[in-house]
């Protein structure tokens, strides 16, 4: 897709002639890139490259959303939070999103349709977030990972915005997956 945005008649556009691993581990790869500035002028950056992340939730028939409570020890914060994690090699984007779902709450999804696709720091990684959601759920018990969150709560889908003005939803995927899910059933 070409970048729309126009200055001086020619295209702005931040050219990568490539790049090299300084860091690596299962979860993460820190790459060193020689980036082109559309002046000309040449500058390393570095770049976090991340597996894909798979998220899910459901809204019930009481327009009520599935959401964990969790503390995040990098930031020091607690907010809500939809059940993610990383989609493991081979596993489909959906099935990694049901999964995460029952280990993280005890929910099992109905059938699940793609919301959307974030990126939630495009300028520093390319991690892309694969956000699900259902209009049901099955309860299957207390949930295998409950280390992940504090509590696991049914919240009224109309107060979500107001949980994001008032910052106890700190995490722009989920602030996002919100907003969206509030647009599709109040409109």
């Amino acid at each position: 897709m070409p970048n729309l945005r126009q200055e001086g008649g020619t295209y702005v556009q931040w050219k990568n002639l490539g790049e090299h691993t300084v860091y690596e581990n299962q979860w993460l790869r820190v790459n060193l890139a020689d980036v082109e500035l559309p002046n000309g002028r040449h500058l390393d950056h570095y770049l976090i490259r991340l597996r894909p992340v798979a998220m899910a939730t459901a809204v019930n028939e009481r327009n009520e959303v599935l959401l964990l409570w969790r503390h995040r020890f990098i930031t020091d914060s607690w907010g809500w939070e939809i059940a993610a994690g990383v989609v493991e090699d081979g596993e489909e984007l959906a099935a990694a999103a049901a999964r995460e779902m029952v280990e993280e709450t005890g929910w099992r999804p109905g059938p699940l349709e793609h919301l959307m696709t974030v990126e939630p720091a495009n300028g520093l990684t390319d991690a892309r977030h694969h956000i699900y959601w259902a209009q049901d759920a099955t309860y299957l018990g207390h949930p295998e990972d409950d280390f992940e969150s504090d509590k696991r709560e049914w919240v009224p889908l109309k107060e979500t915005p107001d949980l994001i003005a008032r910052g106890e939803v700190p995490a722009a995927n989920t602030a996002a997956a919100l907003l969206m899910l509030y647009r599709l059933r109040f409109g």
